[in-house]
């Protein structure tokens, strides 16, 4: 970083002895760091706004790009970044004196000369984030500013120091409905996609990434075209090499699903997402769904470690998490929309489907065993194995989540032979924690005010059963059929009373 003794001398005399004045001293770069201090409280900058310090602060920007003067740069730019955070007098004197012009062309000189450590580049952000935080017309001046060439550009830039105050600026101009509209065509969306490719490898510690992609993926129709745009691109030279489960769906596609999930999961009840968006999910689980078979067995839950395994895993929670919405809540009509048409793209036949081709919880399989051997005849061959810790368990929490409070559903589960496969998964699975409470809601759901369903488990008739302590203990039993001689888990309590 170069030295500012040298380049003091070119800096204007009004400028330097403005400076030197407010800060009784008579060396520039001693004058900065004591504004930077004084600038650190809202009294100071209060003070500093009176003295109009602000408009030299520019005006010595622009001497020192000419100068190249490092120190007295940055120790400008952390002033300016103060001077702006949250005195309005500063902010609008900012927009007045062109100082989106000054920054824009601090951050496109940094990009240029390629700033490794991105240190003036975030500086400059964090200047702008501070002035978008004044309102509609500061933000606008922003956006006219960097939108699209230089937001594309710093988007691009793999740091988080980076990324963060560049998601602050553009979640905040987000909230006019102008710009959105703008920033989501096809020359904004771009954008986005380059926000969340760096975030993916990069990560981020403040949230502006999360709040911006639930208002761009959440809060507006853009979540498709995002996921589509985010798409792998074939650049194997062999093919072989690629691992066939991970060819359908990118590392960023993955990443963007994790990301809506821990939104979704942490805002339950309080977002009504759409219809499209809901059957967007229902087409990605789908098609991940069918690469099951090649996806390698993962032994721990989420995430999974692969890219197949994550966009299986997190499709299907927030899939969940969409048909745990509350119509109460929010807006009744999405909610209740966005579920419907989950269930009429055949989400319970696929779940189902799914239950009964993946093995069976351990101590199911043991109760099952027991008894087909007592009566000498052998298992089926199964099935395929879950593939990851949880997907069984998630798979049922879908399910309860669709049952609760709709009887097409019940009927429907009942309709198609799957009140016995959900009263399998009543059980503790060390494979999937907390299985046996989301099997015991799902099967209080499918009978809550039901008497069809009630009536079909409580007439199931005792034919011999094998004694397994875990299934007893939700009061179920395993039982040898004597027409089929396939061994079944009935009902052993008291029949359920319609309340």
């Amino acid at each position: 970083m170069k030295n500012s003794s040298s380049f003091e001398q070119s800096i204007p005399e009004r400028i330097s002895q403005q400076l030197f004045i407010a800060t009784n001293s008579c060396n520039l770069e001693a004058s900065l760091e004591t504004l930077i201090e004084a600038s650190k409280s809202i009294e100071g900058r209060s003070n500093l706004a009176s003295q109009n310090i602000l408009p030299c602060v520019l005006e010595l920007i622009q001497c020192v790009i000419h100068t190249s003067g490092d120190v007295l740069l940055l120790s400008s730019l952390k002033l300016l970044r103060n001077l702006c955070a949250g005195e309005i007098r500063n902010q609008n004197v900012f927009i007045e004196q062109n100082g989106v012009g000054v920054v824009s062309r601090i951050l496109q000189d940094a990009m240029q000369m390629y700033d490794a450590n991105c240190v003036i580049i975030r500086l400059g952000l964090q200047v702008l984030a501070n002035v978008s935080l004044a309102g509609e017309e500061h933000q606008k001046e922003i956006w006219h500013g960097l939108f699209p060439d230089k937001f594309l550009l710093l988007a691009r830039i793999p740091n988080h120091e980076v990324s963060d105050p560049l998601s602050m600026i553009i979640y905040l101009c987000s909230r006019h409905s102008e710009l959105v509209a703008s920033f989501c065509g096809d020359s904004g969306l771009p954008i986005i996609e380059e926000i969340v490719r760096t975030a993916s490898s990069v990560g981020f510690v403040e949230d502006w990434v999360k709040l911006l992609l639930s208002r761009i993926c959440l809060e507006e129709p853009y979540f498709p075209m995002l996921f589509s745009k985010l798409s792998p691109i074939d650049t194997y030279e062999d093919s072989n090499k690629a691992k066939c489960s991970d060819i359908s769906f990118s590392s960023e596609q993955a990443y963007l699903l994790t990301i809506i999930s821990e939104i979704l999961n942490e805002q339950i009840g309080d977002i009504a997402v759409t219809k499209d968006f809901a059957s967007c999910l229902y087409r990605i689980f789908q098609t991940s769904v069918s690469i099951i078979d090649s996806t390698p067995i993962c032994k721990s839950g989420l995430p999974t470690g692969t890219i197949a395994g994550d966009v299986l895993g997190y499709s299907l929670t927030i899939l969940r998490d969409i048909c745990a919405q509350d119509s109460k809540k929010g807006d009744k009509d999405v909610s209740e929309d966005a579920v419907d048409v989950l269930l009429s793209l055949g989400l319970i036949d696929l779940l189902l489907g799914i239950l009964r081709d993946i093995e069976l919880p351990a101590v199911i399989k043991k109760a099952l065993q027991q008894a087909e051997n007592e009566d000498r005849t052998n298992l089926p061959n199964i099935l395929k194995a879950c593939p990851y810790k949880g997907f069984r368990r998630d798979i049922v929490a879908v399910i309860a989540n669709c049952l609760y409070r709709r009887k097409h559903v019940q009927d429907d589960i009942r309709r198609k032979n799957g009140v016995f496969v959900l009263l399998q998964q009543c059980v503790a699975d060390e494979n999937n924690p907390f299985l046996r409470e989301w099997g015991i809601w799902a099967v209080r759901n499918l009978l809550e005010g039901n008497l069809e369903n009630q009536r079909l488990v409580s007439e199931l008739e005792v034919q011999g059963s094998v004694d397994v302590p875990e299934i007893a203990e939700v009061g179920l039993r395993v039982e040898v059929d004597p027409r089929t001689r396939r061994a079944k888990l009935v009902n052993a309590s008291r029949p359920f009373q319609d309340s």
